[in-house]
């Protein structure tokens, strides 16, 4: 039998950090994935019927990495380019996933960005992730002229919703956070204000498993957007993964949705094997250093003199090293 696109997409392998970063965005920019993550963060799609969604998404979706795979179904992604903002004097910025989507058919337009994020530890990223989504978002809003507006022509701009998709949050810290531009009058009245609703940042914080117990399961979010995106990062094998998407979140698995998880779930068993691996070596290697410093040590102490130390391999870090521990211990 003939695979659907999404179930190809969770079968594949591969052997790299970055092709393993591409294939979270490119599993992300499946329109049955955006359509959920719609529904569940931006307002003017929660009233909708889940699979009214993928209707409203737009042939445009953008994604940080090349190639296109061919032979894709309208329920799979649609296209993939490198998506940069260059602003002369600005720098250039690539965005994980663009599209655009017309909630209310061709009605309304909104620029969507959505960004797959490791971390939110401002202390690895020697910035605050919010000052982060806040420049995203005036990009957004920046680079709509000339495009979706000429002129002075202010009042043609598109909303811009910027989604993150945070990787690390704590067992019980799952939650969905909004940035907004909001407006208040702080002295006096004003009637018949002008309401805007241009730029909107929407963290989602999602949680793996435990560090503590790998393997073990969290406890299932309350929120069915979280709990359908852990289960998609899981570590869960492929045939259950997508048994759950399926049973308990109504997908169909394509080919291509099917191959990304599939990829998704052998990197996951390459990257632990990995990390047990690098484990042992590494216990290796300090039972090594260890032993070499008792058997310096022991030398010194029987007053085998330096020269002859250093003359058996050692080196005169080592030394100091060893000379110092005995002497602090003494």
């Amino acid at each position: 039998m003939i695979e659907t696109n999404l179930a190809q997409t969770v079968n594949a392998t591969n052997d790299s950090g970055s092709v393993y970063d591409t294939n979270v965005k490119y599993l992300l920019s499946d329109k049955q994935i955006l359509s959920r993550v719609l529904k569940y963060t931006v307002d003017e799609f929660q009233e909708m019927d889940i699979k009214d969604i993928p209707g409203c998404i737009g042939d445009d979706i953008e994604i940080g990495a090349r190639p296109v795979d061919a032979g894709l179904s309208n329920l799979g992604r649609v296209k993939g380019t490198v998506t940069e903002d260059n602003i002369p004097g600005e720098g250039i910025i690539y965005y994980d996933i663009r599209f655009t989507a017309y909630p209310k058919k061709k009605e309304m337009k909104i620029l969507i960005n959505i960004e797959a994020q490791k971390s939110t530890d401002s202390g690895k990223l020697g910035y605050h992730l919010e000052n982060r989504v806040l420049f995203y978002l005036a990009r957004m809003i920046s680079a709509q002229k000339q495009t979706e507006f000429f002129h002075s022509d202010f009042d043609n701009l598109k909303k811009v919703r910027s989604i993150w998709i945070c990787m690390d949050s704590e067992e019980t810290e799952d939650s969905i956070e909004e940035i907004c531009f909001d407006r208040k009058t702080v002295f006096g009245n004003r009637r018949n204000s002008y309401h805007t609703d241009l730029m909107k940042g929407i963290i989602v914080n999602i949680r793996g498993e435990a560090e503590s117990s790998p393997g073990k399961a969290i406890k299932k979010s309350q929120n069915v957007l979280i709990a359908m995106l852990e289960e998609l990062v899981s570590r869960k094998d492929a045939s259950e993964k997508k048994r759950i998407l399926e049973e308990e979140y109504g997908m169909t698995m394509t080919t291509e949705l099917e191959r990304r998880i599939q990829i998704m779930c052998n990197w996951s068993e390459s990257i632990i094997e990995r990390e047990r691996r690098a484990a042992k070596i590494e216990a290796k290697i300090e039972a090594g250093k260890e032993a070499r410093k008792e058997a310096l040590e022991r030398m010194i102490r029987v007053n085998i003199t330096k020269e002859q130390i250093l003359s058996m391999g050692y080196t005169e870090a080592e030394y100091k090293e060893a000379e110092s521990a005995l002497y602090t211990n003494a």
